[in-house]
């Protein structure tokens, strides 16, 4: 068995933001024409009005502060609120490739490696922009990459359930450098005129390097102390748009086609879930919570990730010991805790052992415990 070690991350970040006030402004224009449309149902009392949204409830209800878009003139359009996306033929890389080409190259630039050295792509997404041909095997072949490459799907546990599998067949010698990308354009299946969710997500992509410890050159090396993976099958958080949805005559646009969720009761079941894996992950390799130097947890909540760290550390979700990037990017799904592992990293030193952790639908909880080197 070889040792393994992540070796370089890359982060394509769009670039358009959407700030709270400007979703806010867009989703109470969009409320007052759905009122106006349904004013005689609503008086009759057939039909329940809708509720303004609001900068102070998104922020409490989050931390969220803004997003990152791939295209937002469609998400703030009142009449229509959700992405305005072209069309590409098939002879032109496809948008999911495009930007995990841009997170990737940063990876490999990092790790100091070129694309041939690469022998296994793998593409963990929530959601897929088609379902074949894979789009691992469209970016491996963009990048010019050699081996293999496929696609999965875990929703917000999909990065760490990944970085699992290339940690797996680097050690077992089955590969010798795998790149695990992670693109979501979540602002394709969120429900923008739900004012429950409206202001959850936002795209990005974010690449990891994991390879053989002997052969990896970096100047930063983490190497990777073991995996886990746990799940548990809950309807709280789901999404029913699928290639099955035309032969069931169903309407595709219907409110279960895109993200939904029933949030307290994810926030109730998720935390001590999260908590008891971690810690029982930590127990394995004899560490207790109190000697992680650092968390980078699954950007979802900032209330769930305070919550998580209190019932480890009894200490807050604060800057050094669990970083928070979902006031800037939102909930980017898979992506979360690798934003937070490649952006708050840097200060530790080596030795210094850290947790990279996700949870999601599913339920799908993935932890990797990491060690600087």
């Amino acid at each position: 068995m070889h040792s393994v070690v992540i070796s370089g991350t890359g982060l394509y970040q769009p670039p358009y933001t959407i700030s709270n006030a400007e979703l806010v402004q867009a989703f109470n224009a969009y409320v007052d024409l759905q009122n106006a449309e349904h004013a005689e149902a609503i008086a009759a009392g057939k039909r329940q009005p809708l509720v303004h949204s609001s900068v102070e409830f998104i922020e409490k209800a989050s931390g969220i502060k803004q997003r990152y878009v791939l295209e937002k003139d469609g998400v703030l359009d009142p009449t229509r609120m959700y992405p305005r996306f072209k069309e590409r033929p098939d002879d032109q890389i496809s948008l999911m490739a495009e930007i995990a080409v841009q997170a990737a190259q940063q990876a490999l630039a990092q790790a100091g490696k070129q694309a041939s050295d690469i022998d296994a792509v793998f593409c963990a997404s929530a959601n897929m922009q088609r379902a074949y041909p894979a789009m691992a095997v469209e970016i491996q072949q963009a990048l010019g990459a050699g081996g293999y490459g496929f696609d999965m799907n875990v929703a917000c546990s999909s990065a760490t359930f990944a970085l699992e599998q290339a940690y797996n067949a680097v050690r077992s010698g089955a590969s010798k450098c795998v790149l695990m990308i992670n693109p979501e354009i979540t602002s394709a299946h969120l429900e923008w005129r739900d004012r429950d969710c409206h202001f959850i997500f936002g795209d990005v992509c974010t690449a990891v390097i994991i390879e053989r410890a002997d052969l990896a050159t970096a100047k930063d090396q983490w190497e990777i102390v073991g995996t886990k993976l746990v799940t548990q099958f809950s309807n709280n958080i789901r999404n029913n748009f699928g290639f099955m949805n035309r032969a069931e005559d169903s309407d595709p646009l219907a409110r279960d086609k895109t993200f939904r969720q029933e949030g307290r009761k994810v926030f109730k079941e998720v935390v001590p879930i999260a908590a008891a894996h971690i810690e029982g992950h930590l127990a394995t390799v004899d560490v207790q919570p109190t000697g992680v130097r650092r968390f980078w947890l699954h950007q979802a909540n900032l209330g769930m990730n305070q919550l998580i760290i209190k019932k480890l550390v009894a200490g807050e979700a604060g800057s050094d010991v669990a970083p928070l990037i979902l006031d800037e990017f939102a909930n980017t799904a898979s992506a979360g805790s690798i934003i937070a592992f490649h952006r708050h990293r840097a200060d530790l030193v080596s030795g210094d052992l850290g947790v990279i952790c996700s949870f999601g639908a599913g339920y799908s909880v993935g932890s990797v415990i990491v060690k600087k080197k």
